[in-house]
């Protein structure tokens, strides 16, 4: 298997469904509030769905969701993930919906890899008249509230595991009007989640930096070995926030 294709990997598809933390439910929470949706009448399309966690938390906000993913293999534990969800292989380039057919389009960290001068127009097209497409992201759980030993022990792991590089995307200047669609509103904020070194260590273990260094034929059990030793120091048994920093693009049709 190839780098480039460090997401088609039913170990990467089981720890997104099941090891990840749940910031979604946190941004989709704050999308949900900001658009005063009311659920029982909301059509949501969620882009570039992984392996469903961004799709489950659609369910307070939508009467029906589905969930778009290019990459079948990371669609292997989606029923489990978000059951109420419908899910699609297919492009984000080539949105395989009739026009006007969503109220919301979510894309969670999902456009970096996406060629965004077809898939704007595209994403137009399925919106209704005054519909809106959610651009959200979150950083790496890197973070502890008045305690730099987490930030430390990340970057030692990031420059032991470099991820997969050429995610960097300012999604405040794209070209949202040649398709049709504005730039409505921008906000940040941070997200907290108690974790354990428990949760922790197999959050970690899901991260694509891991999944490259065992594509080039690093053992699992080297790595985990590794993380867990050093972590030993920074978090424990105890539930401890853990902080993401997080941004929602609200741009309308």
């Amino acid at each position: 298997m190839a780098v480039n294709n460090v997401y088609d990997s039913l170990r990467m598809a089981t720890g997104y469904a099941f090891d990840r933390p749940p910031v979604h439910q946190h941004v989709i929470l704050v999308i949900g509030e900001r658009l005063r949706l009311t659920r029982r009448g909301t059509r949501a399309l969620d882009v570039g769905c992984g392996a469903g966690l961004s799709t489950a938390a659609l369910d307070p906000l939508a009467g029906s969701a589905v969930g778009l993913e290019p990459v079948p293999n990371m669609l292997r534990h989606a029923r489990a993930v978000a059951p109420h969800a419908a899910f699609v292989v297919g492009q984000a380039e080539r949105l395989p919906f009739q026009a006007g057919t969503f109220d919301l389009v979510t894309a969670a960290g999902s456009l970096n890899y996406v060629d965004l001068a077809l898939f704007l127009p595209d994403v137009a097209r399925v919106l209704v008249p005054g519909g809106v497409l959610a651009i959200y992201d979150f950083s790496a759980g890197r973070r502890l509230c008045d305690n730099a030993a987490l930030d430390t022990w990340y970057a030692t792991f990031e420059c032991r595991y470099p991820p997969k590089p050429g995610y960097d995307l300012d999604v405040r200047g794209l070209a949202y009007a040649l398709a049709g669609l504005r730039l409505d509103a921008y906000e940040e904020f941070e997200v907290a989640v108690p974790m354990t070194l428990g949760s922790y260590l197999p959050y970690v273990m899901s991260e694509t930096g891991v999944e490259m260094a065992i594509l080039r034929g690093v053992a699992d059990t080297e790595i985990r070995n590794w993380c867990e030793s050093t972590l030993g120091g920074v978090l424990d048994d105890t539930p401890t926030d853990v902080l993401f920093d997080a941004y929602v693009a609200y741009v309308r049709r």
